[in-house]
């Protein structure tokens, strides 16, 4: 194969996953916010416009630090056409089942926290402990081994996509599950600081995505992620000693 159809293969996939960020983030910002009707916040319909917002934003905060990823698993495929197109498809399709579990759970979390009053409505914490107490155990688990555990496998993937190769779309699929249960490893605590300055905050989201872009991709990303960690401590510390509910 020449260098220029492999070229053309990688702007491919490229373009297509930044088709799928775009329009996750546009449906993001451009859909009303989930709202609890005369049924409360335990209503099924309430429930899954929240759980598919959720869906919606790790889609669209994961698909760019995910990205150089899904570029080399489609490149191990040899390029077989169709074929290898397929098997990529399902890798990511596999890589967001799993963020979709998590999105389910958080969901669960969310409502909870709503119909104790400590999250209100527009999905913000409304309670300074809880706030404080969400940052300390962020910056904390920056610094645990199961991070750094999984932020070393998402920031070197080439030995797991080798040793953990299945064939077919189910194994390709299997293997999105597989990267994916790193990803959420690796920064599903860290989306739980989405409830200090609301799940819906332009600025936190653009923030949390960022970092784990920063996290995943540049070279003292771990470093820095870390430093983050100290400061969220800090944050969080002094949320606790001023605050209470």
């Amino acid at each position: 194969m020449s260098s220029r159809a492999f070229a053309r293969e990688d702007y491919l996939v490229i373009i297509a996953l930044a088709v799928l960020a775009a329009l996750a983030w546009v449906a993001l910002f451009a859909s009303p916010m989930p709202m609890p009707g005369e049924a409360g916040v335990r209503a099924a319909g309430y429930f899954a416009l929240t759980a598919l917002m959720w869906v919606v934003m790790m889609v669209a905060m994961m698909t760019p630090a995910v990205a150089p990823v899904v570029l080399l698993f489609d490149r191990s495929q040899g390029r077989a056409g169709d074929r290898a197109h397929g098997r990529t498809v399902a890798f990511v399709g596999g890589y967001f089942t799993t963020w979709l579990v998590f999105s389910i759970a958080v969901s669960l979390l969310q409502l909870a926290l709503i119909d104790i009053e400590w999250v209100d409505t527009m999905m913000k914490s409304r309670s300074r402990a809880l706030s404080g107490a969400l940052l300390v155990a962020i910056g904390v688990y920056q610094w645990g081994p199961l991070k750094a555990a999984c932020l070393r496998h998402c920031r070197n993937p080439i030995e797991f996509l080798t040793r953990h190769f299945r064939p077919g779309l189910a194994g390709a699929w299997r293997m999105g599950i597989g990267h994916g249960a790193y990803c959420v490893g690796c920064c599903g605590l860290l989306m739980l600081a989405l409830f200090v300055g609301g799940v819906m905050s332009p600025l936190w989201i653009v923030a949390v995505t960022a970092l784990v872009v920063i996290e995943k991709l540049l070279p003292h990303g771990a470093l820095i992620g870390r430093s983050v960690g100290i400061a969220l401590i800090v944050a969080g510390a002094w949320w606790l000693a001023t605050g209470g509910m």
